[in-house]
């Protein structure tokens, strides 16, 4: 029988250096990575784990252009020749493996369309580093390189899925992904995001454009409420969504740093509230898309919130309780 849940990462992933005390370091994946594995022969049979492959530059070009591609190649070149760090920007920064690295994230994203497509899984969560969400079509910014979620969702449309439904809960607007898909009518993406905060953008009057004109929903919240507020501000922005958009596949941009403690934002979630939200999420899909989830890790920058969070997140998607 076949584990419903997918754990897909790559090892590359991991090679990706960002110099020390920055936030977003190889740590946070190999702590997680690690509690994952230990914890997967008690879960029931219902989780794997499974490598992630390479994108290819094809697949890159589904959401980016050349010349973005080549530029982050040439930084991870610049780096190595250098014998150490490059700086896309001064949060952004790019190593001799970033490159490899960032082609390990977006390939586990797509070897996740391919499980759910193939009926190997129900639903996975990707394990990846560099993040993915900031990225624009032309820009690397806020620790992200590729948007591993973008190209997730148009290589599921080349599979059949054409109509996506993002999620995105991380602690910071996902700038990235709302611009690839602001005028696109088959992609309807929703981000709760702490306000004001990094990148600045997200306001709630931003709901698409042409096309795609309504298929955007912001929900900005003030830091430091209780997390009910939040739970339920995310809740009645999917009900809003769900009036109007059908989906065939949900992506989330499951960030953890909404959690209460992170070191980057002030929002309150605990590991028992993605648990809850992860649950609502695969109730929307068993209605709409057949249970087909895929959930993208974005931000998280307290380790052991990133355990916690993501393991409790895990245990939703096999549909086992919290412990």
């Amino acid at each position: 029988m076949n584990p419903s849940t997918l754990v897909i990462s790559h090892p590359d992933c991991t090679k990706h250096e960002t110099g020390p005390n920055h936030p977003e370091s190889a740590a946070r994946l190999a702590a997680l990575l690690s509690s994952v594995h230990a914890a997967i022969p008690e879960l029931e049979g219902r989780v794997a784990y499974r490598d992630g492959r390479h994108a290819g530059e094809a697949d890159l070009g589904l959401v980016h252009p050349h010349s973005h591609i080549a530029r982050v190649r040439a930084f991870a070149q610049q780096a190595a020749t250098a014998g150490g760090l490059a700086h896309i920007d001064p949060d952004t920064v790019v190593s001799p493996a970033s490159y490899e690295a960032a082609l390990g994230a977006a390939g586990s994203v797509l070897t996740a369309v391919d499980a759910l497509t193939d009926g190997s899984a129900r639903n996975a969560f990707c394990i990846v580093r560099p993040p993915g969400h900031h990225a624009t079509a032309d820009r690397a910014m806020g620790f992200c390189l590729f948007n591993n979620v973008a190209i997730g969702v148009r290589y599921a449309q080349e599979k059949g899925l054409q109509r996506a439904l993002i999620i995105d809960w991380d602690v910071h607007h996902g700038n990235g992904t709302e611009a690839i898909f602001y005028e696109n009518a088959d992609v309807y993406f929703i981000s709760m995001h702490q306000s004001p905060h990094y990148p600045g953008t997200g306001h709630s009057a931003h709901r698409g454009h042409g096309p795609g004109q309504a298929t955007n929903l912001n929900l900005p919240v003030p830091p430091g409420l209780p997390a009910t507020h939040y739970k339920n501000e995310l809740q009645r922005g999917l009900a809003q969504a769900l009036t109007t958009f059908s989906p065939d596949v949900i992506f989330i941009s499951s960030g953890f740093d909404s959690a209460y403690g992170d070191p980057l934002a002030g929002l309150t979630l605990a590991p028992e509230d993605f648990h809850y939200l992860t649950e609502h999420v695969l109730e929307i899909a068993d209605v709409h898309c057949e249970g087909r989830v895929i959930s993208v890790l974005e931000g998280g920058y307290d380790t052991e919130l990133l355990v916690d969070c993501g393991l409790a997140h895990i245990r939703a998607l096999a549909r086992l309780p919290v412990c």
